[in-house]
């Protein structure tokens, strides 16, 4: 009776339908292989109207460089091996003249997007980061991509600035509460500033319950929706996220993941998601048996198949490494994520993978796939 019940759930999977909760939770008890198989199939009806219809064929990467403008943060989460207070003497802001440092050596590699997140630092005004985004703007009007064909040409008109795809939802909620200004005022006079799409950082375990344990003085799971609901509502395209292997149960994360679907209904702004596990080195919060590979593959295709409504996973080699980072498009994933010049909140507890664009390439061809560079709207640029 089990199998039927499974032969049942597998068919509607492949169907491309959509999962209940308790469905998912008997998927995530499938075979890994089987798991992986159905998650892959996802992927391919997910893409497979993409890119002239050869979506399957294809797996996307970025250019695009961290910038960690800030560890001071006030809200001290369990997880963060990162953060710094004023205190400390390795705490720092970044100049304007060190991050231009940064984007010139962007540039030069070809980059057209910057990722800038930061701590929630207490005493930075709302000036500084306006003006830090005209800046960027004025002195970096340009995607350095080149070629000369009619879909180049039309990026380059639709998209003439590198784009910065900042300030995670905590950072904006911490904006407006220390700025005392409405969120959607806040959201909109960033994006007047240059600001072009949200990451999906802070997201963690979409559980109040967990998220308490973790990060008790962070926004919690609705607060990190609003900001999402308002940057759709803006025009601000976002990206969705997920740490798990810490506190949360299998049913957490299928909760977090309804959440993340549900959200996606009401607005349709989540252009990907990513998913990736808690690495504990350096941090407060500790785990007996940190999170393994078997199941970083397990979650992540059961994101896939469960995640109906948004088109791109990525996978997490980051965290993973460049190997299992190539094993995961096997299981659901379709984007290999970013070249990443700089990454420095991962690496601060203790691990640090860095990839070139042409190891990316060779690694995606490895797999059966062909390599294509894109930009946060999952424009194809080569």
């Amino acid at each position: 009776m089990v199998s039927l019940n499974r032969d049942w759930l597998a068919e509607k999977v492949l169907a491309g339908e959509r999962i209940s909760p308790d469905e998912a939770l008997e998927l995530y008890r499938f075979p890994l292989e089987e798991l992986g198989a159905l998650a892959n199939a996802r992927r391919d009806l997910a893409k497979a109207k993409n890119y002239d219809g050869r979506g399957r064929e294809i797996v996307t990467y970025i250019v695009d460089r961290n910038i960690n403008y800030t560890n001071v943060c006030n809200v001290y989460c369990k997880f963060c091996a990162f953060y710094r207070t004023e205190r400390d003497e390795d705490h720092y802001v970044l100049s304007v003249e060190q991050i231009d440092q940064k984007l010139d050596e962007l540039t030069a590699a070809g980059g057209v997007q910057i990722l800038m997140q930061g701590g929630h630092h207490p005493k930075l005004p709302f000036a500084w980061y306006i003006d830090l985004l005209h800046h960027i703007r004025k002195k970096y009007p340009h995607i350095n991509i080149h070629g000369f064909s009619p879909l180049l040409h039309h990026i380059r008109k639709k998209y003439p600035h590198i784009n910065i795809h900042g300030f995670s939802p905590p950072e904006f909620q911490h904006f407006a509460e220390t700025f005392r200004m409405p969120l959607r005022e806040a959201i909109f006079e960033f994006k007047k500033a240059g600001l072009g799409s949200i990451p999906g950082g802070g997201g963690e375990i979409l559980v109040d319950r967990v998220r308490k344990k973790i990060s008790p003085l962070k926004i919690n799971s609705n607060q990190w929706l609003e900001v999402m609901q308002v940057a759709h509502e803006l025009g601000l395209k976002s990206s969705a996220t997920m740490m798990f292997g810490h506190v949360e149960t299998i049913e957490d994360r299928i909760e977090h993941l309804q959440r993340i679907r549900d959200q996606q209904d009401r607005s349709r702004g989540f252009t990907a998601f990513i998913c990736w596990t808690f690495q504990p080195q350096h941090t407060v919060l500790k785990v007996t048996h940190p999170t393994g590979v078997t199941e970083y593959l397990r979650t992540q295709a059961l994101a896939r198949i469960f995640l109906d409504n948004i088109d791109n996973v990525q996978s997490s080699w980051v965290t993973q490494g460049p190997g299992i980072g190539q094993i995961a498009l096997k299981y659901g994933a379709n984007d290999f994520g970013s070249v990443m010049m700089e990454e420095n909140v991962v690496s601060s507890a203790g691990t640090t993978f860095r990839l070139d664009a042409t190891e990316i390439e060779s690694l995606i061809r490895d797999a059966g796939y062909e390599p294509h560079r894109r930009n946060n709207w999952y424009e194809l640029l080569n």
